[in-house]
């Protein structure tokens, strides 16, 4: 391979996703010199808006953007660089065939409000349900914004960080305390059968619990994942719907434009082949171009497999090590669909109130439709009747149809389950297939919707994995089961963002405390790297380039 140097760095951040964005920020902030590459033309990874038809921008993976970390927001002063959250009050429209809806609203008043039709024990019990979700949530919030403890050194960090854990657990009171403990290992089907007898209700608040995991509602640790969902938000039992105004690209661009101003130099089209290492430790990247780039610090925000099977030496990795990642579980389930409609579709049960449809659309019938829809992935076929989480974002942000006809709207849709292995046949000739059930499911509780259809795209989980790095099409990089989190995430050992090398940094979903559009990896593990470079700041190994470092 022929080389070239570049200039040398502080810090490189591989990929643009949120999160690297995030890192990226803040080590700019800081005063370090940071450049960010990405190998796709542009920035935003699985946080971006494609246009589907001319004029009509959908999102192409994740569709809201209600996770991401207000902290964030205020720190890298993403207004000012042109973010704007759209938040519709209608958290949840989830339609029956039978033309009956379930609507979920921010408020828990008017939601326990409209449950009196349906049952009033859930209406009673609603709003104590919300309370208690965001309370056990506001523990793993405090867990969320630490740094797991040192395992093999411990030290007065460490002891400090016990002390504040222990004040956030005894300050959830006695009762309070008691519940998290019970509920952590539970099945969400489990947790929301406590609480209401309505099945469409508990399938509603029990689908964040296996949204994105390969987990069905009968998965002990489900309860855990819907509590991290509500964690550092204002989502509660309904879960958060905020929108990006322009599309998930929109908060990379702002992120982007942020990192820019600060100092940081982001490159596109820059594909990452390795991580250089001399003497166990990183010292840069190289480029599929043959360029080489210098750097004390490498941060990927790559998922963990790919960073350590991938792109760094196996005889600097190890054996042992190559065969702990090799084991990390991502079981890609996820499959995308996003439509350009010609119109609003028609949905019964919405009784013509396009308010109703601004949040998220869920169709997801009851707690054993999903576990059977679960049941299909497991034995690596796609479920014939999927379970889909769908918004229409042209009704709350008309710019993503601005270029388009009038009348026209764009429609993202979530389809789970598909695995990412199939037992007979392979996803490329399945592709179509799976779109189409997708759009039988919808026109099972939006009639006449097909015929509104001008433009689809179906992304499988293979998709996700060749035109986004994601191994095993995994959207949160690695399960969020019980088994990969916190001190296990993503390994036992290796949960402080940093990686079995020195200098190799981990800042993406796959490091704790994971999650979708959240920034808080990237946050957390910026805090951590700049800890490290004032070390080496004070152990002389380095001078800083500007003040600040």
């Amino acid at each position: 391979m022929t080389t070239r140097a570049s200039t040398a760095y502080d810090a490189i951040v591989i990929g643009a996703g949120h999160n690297s964005l995030v890192t990226a920020g803040y080590l700019s902030k800081s005063g370090l010199r940071t450049l960010v590459v990405e190998r796709r033309e542009r920035v935003g990874g699985i946080a971006d808006t494609t246009e589907l038809a001319p004029g009509a921008r959908v999102p192409t993976l994740m569709h809201t953007v209600g996770r991401l970390r207000p902290s964030v927001v205020r720190d890298l002063d993403l207004k000012r660089h042109g973010l704007t959250l759209l938040a519709p009050e209608v958290r949840v429209f989830a339609p029956s065939p039978d033309g009956t809806a379930l609507i979920l609203y921010g408020d828990p008043a008017r939601t326990a409000e409209g449950l009196h039709g349906r049952s009033e024990k859930d209406a009673a019990a609603y709003p104590d349900f919300d309370r208690r979700v965001r309370v056990l949530s506001r523990f793993l919030a405090a867990l969320g914004d630490e740094t797991p403890p040192d395992i093999v050194s411990p030290g007065f960090g460490d002891a400090l960080l016990g002390l504040r854990l222990g004040r956030a657990f005894r300050g959830l009171g006695r009762l309070d305390a008691r519940t998290i403990l019970r509920v952590l290992p539970m099945a969400v089907a489990d947790f929301v059968a406590e609480s209401f007898e309505t099945d469409a209700l508990q399938a509603a608040i029990a689908w964040r619990g296996v949204r994105f995991a390969s987990l069905g509602p009968w998965s002990g640790g489900s309860a855990a994942v819907l509590l991290g969902d509500s964690a550092g938000n204002d989502g509660g039992a309904a879960g958060e719907t905020v929108y990006a105004r322009g599309g998930p690209g929109a908060l990379a661009e702002a992120l982007a434009a942020a990192a820019r101003t600060l100092g940081a130099e982001v490159r596109t089209s820059a594909d990452v082949i390795a991580v250089t290492t001399a003497d166990g430790r990183a010292t840069g990247v190289a480029l599929a171009s043959g360029e080489e780039i210098a750097a004390p610090m490498v941060v990927s925000g790559a998922d963990p497999k790919r960073t350590l099977l991938d792109l760094v030496d196996p005889v600097t990795l190890g054996p042992s090590m190559r065969w702990r990642a090799g084991n990390i579980r991502q079981p890609g389930v996820v499959a995308k669909v996003n439509l350009v409609l010609s119109g609003v579709p028609r949905f019964p049960a919405a009784n013509g109130d396009e308010r109703l449809l601004r949040g998220r659309i869920l169709v997801a019938p009851g707690i054993d439709p999903i576990e059977r829809a679960f049941d299909a992935s497991k034995y690596g076929r796609p479920s014939e009747t999927p379970v889909l989480e769908a918004t229409i974002p042209s009704l709350a942000d008309p710019t993503l149809v601005s270029g388009a006809p009038e009348g026209t709207q764009v429609m993202s849709v979530i389809a789970q389950y598909a695995p990412y292995r199939l037992r007979d046949g392979d996803w490329d000739a399945s592709r179509e297939a799976l779109g189409d059930r997708v759009m039988a499911v919808l026109e099972s509780v939006a009639p006449g919707i097909s015929s509104l259809v001008a433009a689809r795209q179906v992304l499988t989980p293979l998709d996700l994995e060749r035109d986004f790095g994601l191994t095993g099409g995994h959207p949160l990089h690695a399960e969020p089961a019980l088994d990969s989190f916190f001190l296990w995430r993503p390994l036992l050992g290796y949960a402080r963002y940093r990686l079995p090398v020195e200098g190799l940094y981990l800042c993406g979903s796959g490091a704790h405390p994971g999650g979708g559009i959240s920034g808080w990896p990237g946050q957390n593990a910026a805090r951590e790297i700049l800890a490290d470079a004032k070390k080496r700041r004070r152990q002389g190994s380095e001078q800083p380039h500007r003040d600040g470092w």
